[in-house]
This record gives structure tokens, sequence and C-alpha cells, in this order.
């Protein structure tokens, strides 16, 4: 019951005149409105409005000295609402007049005014806003039995006792409350005051007032107070339940209970706002009976915290992880092989192994129709698209694309996830992105897996993938956050490394190593015919010209050989990128483009002068000097190797050049073997007496090491102790033994082209090799011979011809110490 002055309670305890009269025959017109906040004005009822709204202002203004004008009150569905339209209030409301409107002192809303309700009535339609509120209002027929109906005392006598008895039980009801109800004695005042002032919904007192029959108004009005009286009896046998001296923690947890309670008697156990959202997305869910359970649970526990607890919003958001993973939610797969195919030959040109195994497994799921995906790493130098190749493999199978960096990675936790046991704990990098995907099948890119740190203190992330990429783990996957298991067994998980070196062999061992090697000049050409030039163009603006730019092939091959030094694209993607900003700034500067068609002249003129150049055959007329092969991380090269011999003790090999220790170790075993084998060169051993040798690979500023020099630096060595020709544009690559044992090197596609660019003709090389040579395209082995061996005398016997160099130096001992070896 709401507190009411005495005033007015003596107003409605002594009012003994003709009800109907009150109340009024009215008819369906046009009448001011007055739109109340949270209050439901019932017949007969005198309450105090408290006035504040400008446009309920004038209308109080208006009325105050017209004693007896009618007007209409509806309530507001939202209280917020500042300037109500007719969808913002209640249809039914209550035919009223003014009593008395008393000025208050104080600033703002201070005008008071006593109103009493009349019959009531339906809002037709809202004609008017300003300067206050009218509109089409039409009464409604109440039916009221006679004071002689026994259902009808019954009733009232019942409503009164009920009424009584719920203020008794309330001590914040004032007295006065059931001193008006024990002398009210007009029984239509007394069910509309208690109606009124209860402490019912504005929707439940609005459905009260809705109702034609005076009887069945009673009917809701007691269900609803007994209702109250049984929530009452709830709380009282929660608190004699509890004990009384208790914390602040366990007042909490005394409330959230009484709160459980009533829910459960009311029926409606839903709970807060955050659960329902919960509770419907868990009904969607494919979850296993072992996770719903934990779910259910969890959502036990949420409803025994205070929503205001830190606890609280840990828990939630624990529980809203866990329905938002796509548990055993798939994307179907596109297994049409011509597809897949189309897709990664259009967005990637060569990689021919990677797009084979890609193949493989598509056509092994199309069979088979369930499968462990394989865990797949792809390694080679960077720009070369080991990347972008993982979004083309899942459009071309029409699946979720996720990818994580993984580089500086230097805690477990980033993986795994943290406990929730500490603060600010959340899933690892591996859950939150199967939940970025929606989907429990994605191909999933786990980027720069060579460059997690080294340095940690935080546990092993590389220990931490080893579960991660391991199919007989990974299909009960644990996250220390979600703790529970996940199936990542139908995930494709694509690793990407530029190098398998600093990788723990354990996980290796988890991964199949698929290379990407480097593009050979060819290659870069289409890849920016097809793909770099269409893209900068685009970037640039210059694709919606109708005069737009080209680039000859020349002068693609131009900026690649001059302007780039890598073995992917990335370099030169930004200087056609570069290229092209000078074009449109030429352009819009000068109103025409400087060329149409770009060709090598005009590159030097739009990039500036090359920063790199190729190293070009330098041809045989020097003994000593032989042209080896190198690969590098941006490419094959050719690599020079020169000897020279200078008169000395015989005791000291130099070497020069800025090599590495494997490099050095090649000059060494070179050199041991020549001295061991010098009778097959002709030469007298004794030379190594009085000749120091000299071993230098130029370009002393740029490090060079490893294992493909060896047979190089031991022809090197033979033709200068011999001072005979090196075969006319011949270059070699292959490792030797001690005893003279040609090994095969790595990196033979990149040391053919160049060769090619270097106007070589023929190459010798380990006869290992030939399965390499087999594998790679006819059209990039033109004009070529190659020449296979197995020891380094098949390497003399076709690389040094039987003429001497111009000039040949003659290498003999001294007289003096031929005179001492003959004594």
């Amino acid at each position: 019951m709401k507190r009411k002055s005495n005033t007015q309670f003596q107003m409605i305890a002594d009012y003994d005149g003709d009800l109907s009269a009150l109340m009024g025959t009215m008819e369906t017109g046009e009448y001011p409105i007055l739109a109340t906040r949270n209050l439901v004005l019932f017949p007969t009822v005198i309450s105090p409005i408290l006035v504040g709204r400008e446009a309920s202002v004038n209308l109080i203004e208006k009325l105050k000295d017209k004693e007896g004008t009618v007007f209409a009150i509806f309530c507001q569905k939202d209280q917020n609402v500042d300037n109500p339209q007719q969808e913002d209030l209640y249809e039914t409301g209550v035919f009223a007049k003014i009593v008395k409107v008393m000025e208050m002192p104080g600033s703002g809303a201070n005008t008071t005014a006593i109103v009493q309700g009349l019959g009531p009535c339906k809002l037709v339609n809202l004609t008017k806003t300003r300067p206050y509120y009218k509109g089409i209002v039409e009464p409604i027929e109440e039916v009221i039995p006679n004071n002689d109906n026994k259902e009808f005392n019954t009733l009232i006598d019942t409503l009164k006792k009920t009424a009584i008895q719920y203020i008794r039980q309330n001590d914040e009801i004032p007295d006065e409350s059931e001193f008006a109800l024990k002398n009210i004695s007009n029984n239509v005042m007394l069910v509309n005051f208690i109606c009124e002032n209860s402490p019912f919904s504005i929707p439940d007192k609005i459905r009260m007032l809705e109702q034609k029959s005076f009887v069945n108004r009673i009917y809701m009005t007691l269900k609803l107070l007994n209702n109250e009286l049984e929530l009452n009896d709830i709380k009282q046998q929660i608190r004699r339940r509890t004990h009384e001296d208790i914390d602040e923690q366990q007042r909490q947890y005394f409330l959230q209970q009484q709160i459980k309670k009533i829910k459960e008697e009311l029926g409606t156990d839903s709970g807060s706002p955050e659960r329902a959202e919960l509770m419907e997305k868990a009904k969607t869910k494919k979850w296993n009976s072992d996770i719903q359970e934990v779910f259910y649970k969890e959502v036990e526990k949420l409803d025994m915290l205070n929503p205001q607890s830190p606890e609280y919003s840990v828990q939630y958001n624990y529980l809203r992880t866990l329905v938002s993973l796509p548990w055993n939610e798939f994307t179907t797969d596109d297994l049409n092989l011509n597809h897949a195919k189309r897709k990664l030959e259009h967005d990637h040109y060569g990689m021919e192994k990677v797009k084979e195994r890609i193949l493989e497994y598509i056509a092994v799921l199309a069979l088979k129709g369930d499968m462990k995906s394989p865990i797949i790493c792809l390694y080679g130098p960077p720009g070369v698209g080991k990347t972008s190749l993982g979004k083309s493999i899942a459009a071309s199978m029409k699946r979720k694309y996720v990818r994580v960096s993984l580089g500086g990675v230097h805690d477990e936790a980033e993986i795994r996830g943290h406990r929730r046991t500490y603060i600010g704990a959340m899933p690892g990098r591996i859950i939150k992105s199967i939940q970025k995907a929606n989907s429990s099948n994605p191909v999933f890119i786990l980027d720069e897996i060579d460059k997690i740190s080294q340095n940690n203190i935080n546990g092993d992330p590389y220990s931490a993938l080893l579960e991660v990429l391991d199919p007989e783990q990974n299909k009960a996957f644990h996250d220390n956050y979600m703790d529970v298991d996940y199936d990542l067994s139908k995930v494709l998980f694509i690793a990407t490394a530029n190098d398998l070196g600093s990788i723990p062999r354990p996980l290796l061992d988890r991964m199949e190593i698929i290379e990407v090697s480097g593009y050979i000049t060819e290659e870069k050409i289409e890849i920016a015919k097809r793909h770099l030039v269409p893209r900068e163009m685009e970037n640039t603006g210059l694709d919606q010209l109708e005069d737009k730019p080209t680039f000859s092939k020349a002068a693609l091959e131009y900026i690649i050989e001059n302007y780039t030094r890598e073995s992917g694209v990335r370099q030169l993607e930004k200087q056609i990128n570069k290229a092209l900003r000078k074009m449109v700034y030429t352009r819009m500067r000068d109103g025409k483009l400087p060329y149409t068609k770009i060709t090598p002249a005009a590159i030097e003129g739009i990039l500036g002068k090359p920063p790199y150049y190729r190293d070009i055959y330098q041809g045989n007329d020097y003994a000593g000097v032989v042209t080896g092969l190198a690969w590098t991380s941006v490419g094959g090269e050719i690599l020079f190797i020169e000897t020279s011999l200078n008169k000395g003790k015989g005791e000291k090999l130099t070497i020069t050049g800025n090599l590495g220790d494997v490099m050095k170790e090649s000059v060494v075993i070179a050199m041991q073997y020549v001295k061991a084998h010098i009778e097959k060169l002709g030469i007298d051993y004794k030379i190594f007496d009085y000749w120091n040798v000299h071993v230098h690979v130029p370009e002393g500023a740029t490090p060079k090491d490893g294992p493909s020099a060896g047979i190089t630096i031991a022809t090197s060595i033979a033709s200068a102790i011999t001072q005979r020709k090196v075969r006319k544009n011949t270059a070699m690559t292959g490792e030797i033994t001690l005893r003279g044992k040609v090994l095969p090197v790595g990196g033979i596609k990149e040391k053919i082209l160049a060769a090619k660019r270097a106007g070589i003709t023929d190459i010798l090389m380990c006869k290992d090799n030939k399965k390499d040579i087999d594998e790679i395209p006819d059209k990039y082995l033109e004009g070529v011979s190659f020449h296979y061996v197995e020891n380094v005398q098949d390497v003399w016997d076709f690389a040094l011809t039987d003429e001497k160099v111009d000039n040949a130096i003659n290498f003999t001992i001294p007289e003096e110490n031929k005179e001492e070896e003959n004594k």
C-alpha cells in the first residue's frame, strides 16, 4: 500500500454520496489528457499527482479554475519517455476531475494536483500534443453487482480481510491504510482503493482496470494479494532458517537464496538476462553429454553469485566462452577436385608440390568421407606466398579461414590458455581462433612457427604445440581455461616457417614438411603479369584510365634482376607500386602519362639507378679461377673461386673472402685431396714445400658458407698448380669427401637459373642430383648440358683442358734446394 495523507483517507472514508452521480455518465468525445508515469488511477479513488512535464503543467493551469471539468488520465508504458505519443500510452485509462491544486515551495516540478477518478475509459485517438494533450476518448461500461448479491458481499469481505492481513505483515505500510479500509463504506470505492494502492505491477493494474466485470477485478486482486502473502511467508521461513549474525558475504548469499526460492515458487526460474541468454544459446549446441553436464553445473554456480561481485563476471565470461564455441559444428567441404585445382592455380603460380598435396587430401576425403586432417608445414624464404596459400586452400574447399601469428610468442599460456584462478584469465589462441571461425574444421594457419621466442620463463610454447599438432592427441585438446577437452582432429593445420633449424625435433616429427622454394626469374615474371601488376594498377587507380600503362616482359625482368634481391616477390611488388606511383604523379602534374608501354629503358628513369647487379661469367683466361654455383636466401648466384700460389716455405694455406666454418673445412679437404693425388695432375709433390697456396672468394664483405663448393675449390687449386685452363662456360656444384667422393647438394633449381643468367652452358654435379633435374620442367633446362660425376677425378677430366693459360707460371724448385735434396 502507498502512503497517503490523513486528509485523503478522511475524504475517501467519509464519502457517502451517490456513486453513480460521482462517476457520471460520460460520452465519447475529445477530452484533455494527462499522461502519468508509474501511476494507474482507478475510478472513485483520490490520488495526488506531482506535475512536472510542460504539457501536464499547461493542462493543470487550464483546469484548476474550472471546477468539475472532466479530463482523462492514461499511464505511460515506459516512464523514461518524455514526450509520449499514442503508442507510448496504455489504451485503458480513467476519466477524472481536479479536486485541488497545490503549489509546493522549492525549485523544479512543484505543482501537485489532487485528482479523483470517475469512470474507466479507452483512448481512441490522440489528436493534440501542444500546449497539452487532447484526444478522442470513449467510456467503458462497468458491470457492478447490487449490494444484496451474496457472492459480491462475500468477495468484498474476503478482500478486506486479506488486505488488512497484508498491511499488518508489512512494517513499511502505515497504520492509516488499515483505518481507511475499515472505514470505507462504499464497496466499489473499497475495491478500487485496494487495487490502486497495492504493490502490483503497472501491467497488472492495467489488466485489472480493463475488467468490465467488477467481480472479475476482485478475483484478480485477491489472487495477487494472496501471492504477495505467500512470498512474505517464504521470506519469513528463509529468515528463520538463516543465522542472524552473518557477515556481508553471507548476506549476499542469503539474498540470492531468497531470489532463487521465490523464482521456484513462481515457476519463473529464468534468472538474470545474462543467464537467460546463455540458456537460449545452449539449446542449439551440439555438445556431448559430458560437456553439457559441465555447462549446467557451472550455470548453477552462476545462480549462487551476486551479479555485482567480480566472481560473477568471471563465471559469466567462462560460460559465454563455452556456448560460443562451435561444438561438433562443421562447414560442408567442397570436394570437387577440378574446382579446387582451378582455385589454387588462379591464386598462386608454381608451388606444385603443395597444390598436389592438398588435392591428394581432398581426393582421399571425397573417397573415404572422413579422415584425420594432415598437419602440414610449409617452409621457405619470405615473400613466396606461404601464408596467402592457406587462404586459397580454405577458399578451394569452402572452409573457414583463421590465422594466428606465433612470432614472438614466449608464454605457454598463449597456446593453452590461463587457468581461471588467475585475474584476467582467458582461453589460448587456439580456442579463441576456433571461436572466431565458428567452425570446428577451419583451415588454421600457424604463421611464423619458427619465430617463437626461445627465451622463455613461462613454460615452453613449442611443447604446448605438440598436443595441438599431434593427430593422435589433438582430438582431445585441453585448454587450461576451458578445463574440458575440445576436438581439433578435423582442423587442417598449416604451419609456415622460414627456417626449420630453430624448430625442436619432436615438433618437426609431427608435421609433414613441404619445401616452398623461391621463385626463379621466369616465375616472378609470370606472377608479376598475372597478380602483382593488376593489383597495383588497382591500388594506384591507373586501372580506371583508358590509356593505362603496360609493362613489357623485358621491363619486368629488368626490375627483377636489377632492383630486387629476394626469393619471393614482396620487393618486386613494392618496386612495381613505386613505378606506378611515379606514373600517377606525372599524370596528375602534367596531364598525361610519361609512358604507355614501360620498357627497360624507361625503368631507370622511373626507379633510378639499379642497386643490384648480376655476376656474369668472366671467361677462362686465368688459371685457378673456377665458377661455382651457390644458393642464397634470395635465389641462386654464381660464385667465383680464385686460387693463387706464391713463393715461400710452402707451409701456409691462406683462406680469405669472409667464409664460414663449413666452407673453410671444404678448402682444407680440397687441399688435402689435391696433395694426396698430385701425381694424377703430373706435378711434383715437392711444389708444396716451396709455394704457399691462397684461396679467395670475391666480395669479402658478404658472408659465405655452405657445403656445395667442394669440387669447385678442388678444381680451382688444381688449375692453379697446373696452370691449365678450365673449360669455357662451365660451372659446378657439389661437396667432396676426403677420399674425393662427390656428394649431392640442394638448391639445384635456383642454381641452374643463376647459371643460365650468367651464360653458363655446362654444369657439373653429383649423379645423385639427377633426380632433382628430372623434377624441373624442361623449359628451365633449355640451353644447359648436365654432366654427372662421382668423384673429383671425373670433374678434373671434364673441366681441366690440356691448354695452359697465357704467361703460365713455371713452379720450379730453387737450385740450392735441389742440390740439398740430391745430397
